[in-house]
């Protein structure tokens, strides 16, 4: 403000100024001392922040790897989740293969059909449900997929080769349901 004549050129304090005059004005050193503190305080906080940021990230993939997880178990356990069921109607089919074989003679050809759709269904109905026969007729044995039942010296065979399946094994997807039962030659020759 301008200088008021009335009272001798002094003008009076404001109460404004008077606060301000009584804030306290930190020194230079004061000053610094706390700008360092201060960046001290930023420093741990930025520290604590990429720890948090690491932290989150470490979560975030465990979370993606659980979900992964879970995912695959689902998947696995929806595949196999008809195994047991399966596996009994691998019996009935069983039983078909047995009755085909040894048709009556005298058996109406028409019922002979009329079972031989229904088993061809069964078979059809497996298959869309993933289940696939296991080849061991010739194969050479293999304990993963077969059971050897029978073990029979010939020479007319190499060793270890499938000589005829007994019963036949079932695979569920990649998985062996039932293996197959089978009659494995001994060739003597070849011990």
């Amino acid at each position: 403000m301008t200088d008021n004549p009335t009272n001798g050129g002094v003008r009076p304090r404001t109460r404004a100024e008077e606060r301000a005059d009584s804030i306290p004005t930190p020194t230079r050193s004061e000053l610094a001392e706390r700008i360092d503190t201060l960046e001290r305080e930023l420093a741990a906080a930025r520290d604590r922040a990429e720890e948090n940021l690491r932290s989150w990230q470490r979560t975030a993939a465990d979370l993606s790897n659980f979900r992964r997880r879970t995912e695959e178990e689902r998947g696995s356990v929806v595949q196999f989740s008809n195994a047991l069921l399966i596996d009994k109607l691998l019996a009935v089919l069983d039983d078909f293969d047995r009755a085909l074989a040894s048709v009556p003679a005298d058996a109406h050809e028409a019922w002979v059909d009329g079972v031989r759709l229904v088993e061809r269904k069964l078979r059809n109905l497996l298959e869309s449900e993933g289940v696939t026969p296991i080849e061991a007729q010739g194969q050479p044995f293999d304990p993963n997929l077969h059971e050897a039942v029978v073990h029979e010296e010939t020479a007319d065979h190499p060793d270890n080769q499938v000589i005829d399946e007994l019963q036949r094994g079932y695979r569920l997807h990649d998985r062996v349901l039932r293996p197959a039962l089978v009659k494995v030659a001994n060739n003597p020759k070849e011990h």
